[in-house]
């Protein structure tokens, strides 16, 4: 169960055996099913999630009642509202699954209990947030200067693994239009090629 999670750690730090029986007693295994929350909008986001199994989306809902996916996160990736988490304030997004999920969550005490007990650990999620961030700027610079097939196309480029996962309708909501507009720019794009 914790291969995977402790490859990811070794990619950023070197534990010892003993720092590594701290850092899996403050694991929590979790099963979810698919098109389960993790998070809703209005609660505080109080663990932070790699993901062992399955697939997952963040989104928010506008006061229309449009939804906007923000990300997808898969095997070996990490899910959570770093906001709602880092700040213990209520959450602006929703977490949902969108397949049955295998989880290890750290809990927001388990963490700070975790950088007590093995500071380095704050390299590992220092570079996860280094990580996010560069996403994050990434997506907000497509949405200004690309085109709808454009950001089609890099999504397809950056998550080839994940489109036979997702619902057409999650990747339109994800690369900013409407689930139509989305099929108007795939035709196009297969009469070109």
């Amino acid at each position: 169960m914790f291969g995977s999670i402790d490859q990811f750690v070794a990619r950023y730090i070197q534990l010892t055996p003993e720092e590594v029986e701290i850092f899996h007693s403050l694991l929590q295994f979790r099963k979810v099913k698919k098109k389960n929350f993790l998070l809703k909008e209005g609660e505080i986001c109080d663990y932070e999630a790699y993901i062992l199994k399955g697939c997952v989306r963040t989104f928010y809902v506008d006061k229309q009642g449009v939804e906007t996916n923000l990300t997808f996160a898969v095997e070996d990736w990490w899910v959570a509202d770093i906001a709602s988490f880092s700040e213990q304030q209520p959450s602006r997004q929703n977490i949902e699954t969108l397949e049955d999920c295998e989880l290890l969550t750290i809990s927001y005490e388990d963490k700070n209990t975790l950088y007590q007990k093995v500071p380095k650990f704050e390299k590992v999620f220092r570079m996860l947030l280094q990580r996010t961030a560069g996403v994050l700027q990434q997506r907000i610079y497509a949405s200004i200067s690309q085109t709808a097939e454009e950001r089609y196309l890099a999504f397809l480029e950056k998550y080839p693994a994940i489109v036979q996962r997702i619902p057409q309708h999650h990747i339109a909501r994800y690369i900013g239009v409407s689930p139509e507009f989305l099929s108007k720019v795939r035709s196009t794009m297969y009469r070109k090629h």
